[in-house]
């Protein structure tokens, strides 16, 4: 998984990065602080993964892993080149889900590129500048789509739809806004619409605010107003705090969070979102040798499953041997979950499940 951060310059962006990959990326009171996108790849938390590992004391532990991309700050005209425009979208192109930081806290000695803080505003300004790029990609579309019509009349539908899409884009309504039937969803898949990934907003709140009641604060219920019209996720995050807590071992982060009445870390809460977003699950992989979790779209059947591992798996596949995570915990081990019958065996047609523990079988 591959989640873009972006946001207006000095909304906490890079320091929001730079706590939650600890990577170490410049991070400065002045736009275009970052200019090639900064890369973290970071663990996926998972504590059924710690759990395997207490009990098989594997010689390797391999999570499953996210990359971060921080990407430069936007302003307005992006979409025609103005600041970084080209190289931003360009790089947003490549990623699965944009994570758009939203300034939400008020601080003097803090510029705002707009000289105040308006979240609905610089909403607006990113994705606007996302549905002007999007437009031109569909408008080439059209014109391909009509060439095309005149010797094969069955595109006219396609053509109905994607003038549809193009009409909402110039109102400016997000891709992801648009009400796809399946058919119309199939038909968009290929096409490279900047405004149609999945988007979670994470408001940047001040300390005060996101340990006190959220919900007093006007531009974090601006946020929210806006992600439910277009169906994406808010995510209420401090980037101060987060920054707090990146360099603590886990014992003290774990007492820090306590102490807040916070139940997890900004990191894992924007990994948990992501996975919900981009319908992704883990399966999982334990024994002596290793621990290791996998990361797969839902839905995918065994054998599918099985190619991430290697294409020989897929290629050769027999069965796999599976038992849920919570079975074979309370059983204490594999041998044990076995006698009581709780480990199946499933064949090509078995649709992977979130935390099923499995071996595959299979012969090259």
């Amino acid at each position: 998984m591959k989640l873009g951060m972006v946001g207006l310059p000095n909304v906490g962006k890079s320091t929001l990065f730079n706590a939650l990959t600890n990577a170490g990326a410049e991070s400065a009171n002045y736009p275009f602080c970052t200019i090639e996108p900064n890369v973290g790849i970071v663990s996926v938390p998972d504590e059924r993964l710690d759990a395997l590992a207490k009990m098989y004391s594997p010689e390797k532990f391999t999570p499953a892993t996210l990359e971060f991309v921080d990407i430069a700050g936007l302003v307005k005209g992006a979409s025609k080149g103005e600041g970084l425009g080209n190289k931003f979208l360009s790089n947003i192109r490549e990623v699965d889900a944009i994570v758009h930081v939203v300034r939400c806290f008020q601080d003097d000695n803090i510029i705002h590129v707009d000289g105040s803080v308006g979240a609905a505003r610089d909403i607006e300004t990113i994705n606007l500048e996302l549905i002007f790029s999007d437009i031109e990609i569909l408008e080439r579309r059209i014109d391909r789509a009509k060439k095309l019509m005149k010797g094969d009349k069955s595109l006219q539908k396609e053509v109905e739809f994607l003038e549809a899409l193009h009409e909402h884009l110039m109102n400016g309504k997000s891709a992801r806004s648009y009400p796809y039937t399946d058919d119309e969803r199939a038909m968009i898949k290929d096409t490279p619409l900047l405004s149609n990934k999945p988007v979670i907003y994470a408001a940047n709140l001040s300390e005060a605010d996101f340990t006190g009641d959220i919900n007093s604060n006007p531009e974090y219920q601006a946020v929210c107003a806006i992600a439910k019209e277009e169906n994406a996720e808010v995510l209420p995050i401090c980037a101060q705090i987060e920054a707090e807590i990146s360099g603590m071992s886990d014992e003290d982060k774990e007492l820090f969070l306590a102490d807040m009445h916070l139940e997890s870390s900004g990191l894992a809460r924007i990994i948990k979102t992501g996975y919900r977003l981009l319908g992704l699950i883990s399966y999982l992989t334990a024994g002596p040798q290793e621990v290791r979790a996998w990361t797969i779209t839902k839905g995918t059947k065994a054998p599918q499953a099985a190619g991430k591992i290697h294409t020989d798996f897929e290629k050769g596949f027999i069965r796999a041997e599976i038992v849920a995570f919570d079975d074979l915990m309370k059983c204490g081990s594999m041998a044990a979950a076995k006698e009581k019958g709780l480990v199946r065996l499933e064949g090509k047609d078995y649709v992977m499940q979130d935390g099923d523990v499995t071996l595959f079988r299979f012969n090259v």
